[in-house]
């Protein structure tokens, strides 16, 4: 610990003048704190408020009860949202541009006089915290971080940006601590991302606070802080442009469910609630997969041809559907043959979706019949007398119902498990060899959806469009309730409606259009996995959004990134992009990041390669020629759990995960036998056993850390897929402490 301070406080100990520090900023911290809970009160009051409205009887009391309800609801759980690490930084500038301290959290306050106490990190006032330094000190003196817990302030960390200044200036500020981002680097990992808000450095804040307007890009290679500054970046956003960003949405897409639940405190700790947190397999509403497809079928659903195949299919005849009509009308046998019905079809998919025809499909088929009617005793009572009759038969309103029905996206893509069906759409576009995957990954149908199916889902859906609603004009013209036809609206909108209706809501008909699905902006994180099909997917969610993207070309797990570059520029629609690169990695140890640079350049990776800026002398550890893995697995397990106090991850070959976490099964009566472990599970800053040890395959590490982590079987990792050695130098820099690997 260092200090700079006075003549008359230099023979004070450093750790008496950290307390005094810790004391003073304590008093400020209560004080900011007592504000806090007047204003919580003072919401509480105006919910209260806006609830009596309601009672006025009127519906002007209603709207204003809603509009102060609404109001009260967001203030409340932004300010209950920021109780944990409330007050983080002040700043002590040279007086002749602000003689007061001026304190940084994570929302704004003021006093009962309106002066501020609290600046919101995201206001212009708060970014020269996180852009100054001692070459630009931008007029300031120190910058301190306040490391608290609750409401507790236990300790201070300092820079001094500007001690030249602060002699002319006639000031003598203490300064306490060895720096904050160190202090928050050597900290243990628990299963969740925590903000950075305390720590941003000023190439990251560059990013967070970059234009609004068209496409962020953040790339930099692993450990650099690339998704939590994207996360910072939404926060920032919604700060400065709540009214767009708020009423329009924000979507987060990230390349897994165990990521998604990593990432999720980092907003609302935030004070940010309103961002919908999708994985890959979530995107679209209602739908929510989580299994991996293989590797060599993953390649097939995720390729740009796919489109093409899915088109095509959606403009196929329903498996099933009847294949002629015939009928006697007066004097004529009218029949609608295989050749005919295909004209009518191919005339309806060409003016638009399949489901949105549904109106015409019944005027369409009685045009057909028409042009039969020769007779004469057929033709003295019009057309208009023959479509009444016709709509009055049950067996023509059964032929309609039976050769156009409603289709749901999952039924459709159901279709892709029968061969002819198959290899009629994918023509050349498919080899026998990707074809034969695709059949035998749908053998058992589409209840249990990949991650890559969600994708294709998707595409489906926006290929047979929605189920049109009858407008209320057509509804009052038509008491039975029946489009031209025959047809009850009520039977024509599909499974999928019903089903992408909100979990635990009563389905109600769609007010929009499938394709109407935009968000304001949308936020991209491991971009360079993105498969062309799911760039396709997420593209009709920003069509007018803003982007922030963050990827590591290296870390790519995607075999042919032109075609997934090609689809991704389709998804942007030629917006403008602002670039950012991030070269400093703050997760990994420069021993154990070493170690994994070495291993991309020996296996030919074009990696990006940031400098570590931390040391631990703590060198990755390699098991070579073991003979019982999982007497090994164990041993080590246990070692590392007794030399760590947060979380441990155990990363497996996918064929062998399920082994491995039957060995681990009994992981709290094991550590009963390991001094070490159970004397770090007892530990009061330590989870229990089962909470820090986790068993992951390659592609679940995307994006998070460990402190520490053990490889099991690199090799096998590597020869999973096309992309392995990018996957397994993405687990070798998923440790921030301790590394080993078991071969």
């Amino acid at each position: 610990m260092t200090e700079v301070s006075s003549s008359g406080d230099e023979q004070r100990r450093p750790e008496d003048v950290a307390a005094t520090e810790t004391a003073a900023e304590q008093a400020y911290v209560d004080t900011v704190f007592a504000q806090l809970e007047v204003s919580a009160k003072a919401a509480q009051d105006l919910a209260k408020e806006g609830h009596s409205r309601g009672a006025l009887g009127h519906e002007g009391g209603l709207v204003e009860r809603d509009a102060m309800v609404f109001q009260a609801a967001k203030r409340i759980a932004q300010l209950d949202a920021a109780h944990e690490g409330l007050v983080f930084g002040r700043l002590d500038l040279d007086p002749s541009v602000d003689d007061r301290p001026r304190y940084i959290g994570r929302i704004g306050l003021r006093d009962a006089e309106r002066e501020s106490l609290l600046i919101d990190w995201r206001a212009p006032a708060a970014s020269v915290f996180y852009q100054a330094t001692a070459a630009t000190p931008q007029s300031v003196l120190r910058r301190r971080v306040l490391r608290s817990k609750g409401r507790v302030v236990e300790g201070v960390e300092d820079e001094l940006l500007d001690g030249e200044g602060m002699e002319a200036a006639g000031l003598d500020l203490p300064i306490v601590g060895e720096g904050a981002l160190i202090a928050q680097l050597s900290r243990a990992r628990d299963r969740s991302m925590h903000s950075i808000v305390a720590t941003i450095q000023a190439e990251q804040d560059q990013a967070i606070r970059a234009p609004a307007k068209g496409v962020v890009s953040i790339s930099g290679g692993p450990g650099v802080g690339k998704t939590v500054v994207a996360l910072h970046r939404a926060a920032y956003l919604l700060y400065t442009d709540r009214r767009r960003y708020e009423s329009g949405g924000v979507l987060v897409v990230g390349p897994s469910g165990v990521f998604m639940r990593y990432i999720e405190r980092v907003l609302p700790s935030l004070g940010e609630t309103a961002v919908a947190l999708r994985s890959l397999g979530e995107v679209v509403d209602g739908v929510r997969a989580t299994r991996q497809d293989d590797p060599a079928v993953a390649a097939v659903k995720g390729s740009a041809r796919m489109a093409t195949v899915l088109r095509s299919l959606s403009r196929q005849q329903a498996p099933d559907s009847p294949t002629s009509f015939r009928t006697f009308y007066r004097d004529d046998v009218l029949t609608l043959d295989r050749g005919t019905l295909g004209r009518i079809r191919r005339q309806l998919m060409n003016q638009g979706r399949r489901n949105r025809q549904m109106p015409r499909v019944p005027g369409a088929l009685l045009d057909a019949l028409w042009r039969q009617v020769r007779s004469e005793r057929g033709r003295e009572r019009g057309r208009e007398s023959f479509n009444e009759d016709l709509k009055g038969d049950p067996k023509f309103l059964d032929f309609v119902a039976a050769w156009w029905p409603p289709l749901d996206a999952r039924e459709v893509l159901g279709w892709l498990r029968e061969p002819d069906m198959l290899a009629r759409v994918a023509g050349s576009e498919l080899s026998k060899d990707e074809q034969d995957l695709l059949v035998k990954s749908y053998g058992h149908g589409t209840d249990d959806l990949s991650i890559q199916d969600v994708a294709l889902l998707d595409e489906l859906r926006y290929a047979i469009g929605d189920v049109p609603q009858k407008t209320d004009d057509e509804a009052s013209l038509d008491d039975t309730g029946l489009l031209e036809g025959g047809l009850d609206m009520a039977e024509l909108f599909t499974a999928a409606d019903r089903e992408f209706a909100p979990a635990g809501r009563a389905w109600q008909a769609p007010q929009h259009k499938i394709e109407d699905d935009p968000f304001a902006h949308v936020l991209i994180d491991e971009a360079q996995d993105l498969t062309p099909m799911q760039w396709r997917m997420v593209g009709r969610r920003g069509r007018t959004a803003t982007w922030t993207i963050v990827g590591d070309p290296a870390q790519s797990s995607w075999p042919v990134p032109e075609e997934a570059a090609a689809a991704r520029a389709e998804a942007l629609e030629k917006k403008a992009t602002h670039s950012f690169h991030l070269g400093t990695n703050y997760r990994n140890s420069s021993e154990i990041y070493s170690f994994a640079a070495a291993y991309a350049e020996r296996v030919g990776l074009d990696a990006d390669l940031p400098t570590a800026v931390r040391s631990t002398d703590e060198h990755p550890v390699v098991l070579e020629d073991v003979d019982d893995l999982e007497a090994s697995v164990r041993e080590v397990v246990d070692g590392l759990a007794g030399r760590v106090a947060g979380t441990v991850g155990i990363v497996v070959p996918v064929a062998r995960r399920s082994e491995v976490n039957s060995w681990l099964a009994s992981w709290p009566e094991r550590a009963e036998d390991a001094p070490h472990a159970r004397a770090a599970i007892d530990s009061t800053d330590a989870p229990s056993g089962d909470d820090r040890v986790v068993v992951l395959t390659g592609l679940d590490t995307k994006g998070l850390e460990f402190d520490a982590i053990v490889v099991v079987r690199p090799q096998e990792i590597e020869d999973e897929s096309p992309t392995g050695r990018a996957t397994l130098y993405v687990v070798l820099t998923r440790a921030t402490q301790l590394l080993t690997t078991i071969s």
